[in-house]
């Protein structure tokens, strides 16, 4: 039975989809919205979660499992690892082990990808990226996939890693630089790719018409952006009940009680279904990412079939 498991790691998986690729397999399911995932379990172990995040549909039947252990940034180590198992959905037979991180990596940034795409504008180049390790990078991908991006700003905590990212930057032909938080005041787009649990953003030093994503935060105790920064924005989400749930950049400031759960405008698939978020140039719109099981599974499906 599993003489056939293909088994896909990073090198592989990018050889198989391209960020564009991804950005459009994730407009495509989230137009059809036939993939059936339920909520992520979350299971607290002693030096970070475990997640599992199953999803089916008529093209496969998965599951990821995932380890997120912040220590790891002092051990030289990923923040994230993972693997993700495909089933064949007539037979149930295991068709592919993936490599999770970097499936993970691929897909949170072709998701923002695909949120830019429709509510950033269309000028947009200038672009500033917290975080230094595989978040931002490939944000940073995605990014120039949507966007003619002439410019970024990496902010890091760590500036070894910010600048080692801007060499990366830099040698694939974009002027690049190391900056402070303050320099999303020059900002055409912002994401927001840590394992802060305060805020690395604050609304004040936003300019007017800046696309926010906000990806880094998964709990509902975490953020990454001031109260501030959400409420003057037009709000996109994956899916309501689980960006309210797990998204501490908008759950804390609704317990607070200075946001609205119908504050968020849209989610993601109502945006591609034809949605308008932004009015006019000088909306401020944020998407908040809590990462989705059907995002998974419609990336690792579309890298199968490109093969």
């Amino acid at each position: 039975m599993l003489d056939d498991l293909v088994v896909i790691d990073e090198a592989d998986l990018r050889a198989r989809l391209s960020m564009a690729e991804a950005i459009d397999a994730l407009e495509r399911a989230f137009a059809a919205d036939t993939i059936v995932a339920p909520d992520r379990m979350h299971v607290q172990v002693a030096n970070g979660d475990l997640l599992v995040m199953p999803a089916a549909d008529r093209d496969g039947v998965g599951v990821k499992l995932v380890t997120v252990t912040p220590a790891n940034a002092g051990r030289a180590l990923p923040l994230i690892h993972g693997l993700y198992v495909l089933f064949d959905p007539e037979t149930g037979v295991p068709r592919a082990l993936v490599d999770g991180a970097a499936l993970t990596g691929l897909r949170t940034a072709a998701v923002s990808g695909l949120a830019t795409r429709h509510l950033a504008r269309a000028d947009a180049s200038r672009l500033v990226v917290f975080g230094a390790g595989t978040q931002a990078r490939t944000h940073v991908e995605a990014m120039r996939a949507v966007r003619p991006i002439a410019h970024v700003t990496v902010v890091s905590r760590t500036d070894a890693r910010a600048a080692a990212l801007v060499e990366v930057i830099r040698d694939d032909g974009v002027d690049a630089d190391v900056g402070t938080p303050g320099a999303v005041a020059d900002a055409d787009l912002v994401c927001t790719c840590t394992t802060s649990d305060d805020p690395v953003v604050a609304g004040r030093d936003l300019a007017a018409g800046v696309h926010v994503n906000a990806v880094g935060a998964y709990r509902p105790t975490s953020r990454e952006l001031d109260t501030d920064a959400v409420v003057g924005s037009r709000v996109v989400v994956e899916e309501r009940a689980a960006a309210l749930a797990e998204g501490g950049d908008l759950a804390i400031p609704v317990a607070d009680g200075d946001l609205y759960p119908d504050a968020i405008v849209a989610d993601l698939a109502e945006v591609v279904g034809g949605a308008v978020v932004r009015r006019h140039d000088d909306d401020r719109t944020l998407f908040k990412s809590v990462g989705l099981a059907r995002e998974d599974l419609a990336v690792i499906t579309a890298a199968l079939a490109a093969s």
